[in-house]
């Protein structure tokens, strides 16, 4: 859930941000890893959700504009001038307004949540600190590319099996409801002599056909029922947890976790923001059992304890992570190291997942053949008995 907040910023300023969280005490949790006061907070529904800012687009264009040697306002209002998207446009224009009334780019997009995470206002902030706004914006759209080119390996990935179950749920369903039924009728006569499965089978058929409608109906109404129930967050959470709960895919789970961590830290890191700051911005990317391994991280640094063993002791660091983050404490590019990290097991997710779906699809297809394939063989083997008797 999406909560609004508003609090006191670290420079005593009034400010209104937004964190996804899933209970209010976890949105103040992180607004108080922020370093926010909170003053108020409600949670924003999300049935009247706005357009999609495009977020990856809008920095490609500003970095092509700024690296022209165009002044900030200025490539604010010709990006706001070129946008037919109303949506859209109001936010540049809400820009491109803040700047001209003296403020920095940071606070302008602080004031649009919905568009700006808060990962992104916190690096164009220091980016402002130090003057280096083009790199950071470089920066970001290298990760967000990174991100993005994950997501779609995982999503392709996970299309063909869906489509396998999908197509062989349908031909189940229509051997089922519409196959099974008529083939009833042939052998009404002959019900007792028929194998025990093939009976049930046959019954299953004329069920079918005197409740049609109740069948239908309940189909339909099941098919409704588990897609309300997979959309709820809680059912959400629990398949999530369940996972977590699994020997293998659990543990990859915690890497592909990490590898993000590492990813979002390490650009934090390297945009110039200090490494407790950063710590506390990238919580919410955590579940709630590393989340709390990472608050314990948090609080040994902040002590002065080293960055890489921190980590390890806090069960953060893989073993490959744990060695490149020694290197960059000791050469003074954690940031670097950090990203390369992520880079090396999203790498190894991607192979993961690649030999998965390769070792998945032909087992999928076997079971969908059998089922299949069981049906159809029921439905005939009275049709071989009888011309063995025959015979």
């Amino acid at each position: 859930m999406r909560y609004r907040v508003k609090a006191i910023g670290q420079g005593a300023d009034v400010v209104e941000t937004a964190f996804e969280a899933s209970t209010e005490a976890e949105a103040r949790q992180l607004a108080g890893a922020r370093g926010l006061t909170v003053l108020a907070m409600r949670a924003e529904r999300q049935g009247g959700r706005r357009a999609r800012f495009p977020l990856l687009l809008f920095n490609q264009e500003m970095l092509a504009l700024l690296g022209a040697g165009i002044p900030l306002a200025e490539a604010v209002d010709a990006l706001a001038e070129k946008e037919s998207r109303p949506a859209v446009r109001g936010v540049l224009d809400d820009i491109r307004k803040a700047l001209r009334e003296g403020r920095p780019l940071s606070a302008a997009l602080e004031s649009a949540p919905h568009a700006f995470p808060d990962l992104y206002v916190a690096m164009i902030r220091a980016a402002e600190r130090t003057s280096d706004l083009v790199p950071a914006v470089a920066r970001f759209i290298a990760y967000r590319q990174q991100v993005e080119a994950l997501r779609s390996k995982l999503v392709s990935a996970a299309i063909y099996p869906v489509l396998l179950l999908s197509v062989g749920g349908l031909v189940v369903l229509f051997l089922l409801g519409y196959v099974v039924p008529r083939f009833s009728h042939i052998y009404e006569d002959v019900g007792g002599d028929l194998p025990f499965m093939s009976r049930l089978l046959m019954q299953w058929g004329q069920f079918v056909e005197a409740n049609a409608l109740i069948v239908a109906g309940g189909v339909l109404v099941a098919i409704v029922g588990i897609v309300a129930l997979v959309r709820q967050p809680a059912t959400a959470a629990a398949a999530g947890r369940l996972m977590w709960q699994m020997p293998m895919i659990g543990e990859r789970l915690r890497v592909f976790q990490l590898a993000r961590f590492y990813r979002t830290l390490g650009m934090l890191l390297s945009g110039g923001i200090p490494v407790v700051t950063a710590l506390g911005m990238v919580a919410g990317l955590l579940t709630p059992t590393l989340r709390t391994a990472l608050e314990s991280a948090i609080a040994r640094v902040r002590e002065g304890a080293g960055f890489a063993n921190t980590l390890a002791a806090q069960g953060l660091a893989t073993p490959v992570a744990l060695r490149m983050l020694r290197v960059g404490e000791r050469a003074g590019n954690l940031g670097e190291m950090l990203t390369r990290a992520a880079e090396f097991h999203e790498e190894d997710t991607a192979r993961q997942v690649e030999w998965l779906t390769r070792l998945i699809g032909p087992l999928l297809m076997l079971f969908i053949g059998v089922a299949i394939g069981g049906i159809v063989v029921l439905m005939y083997l009275p049709i071989f008995q009888l011309a063995e008797s025959v015979g």
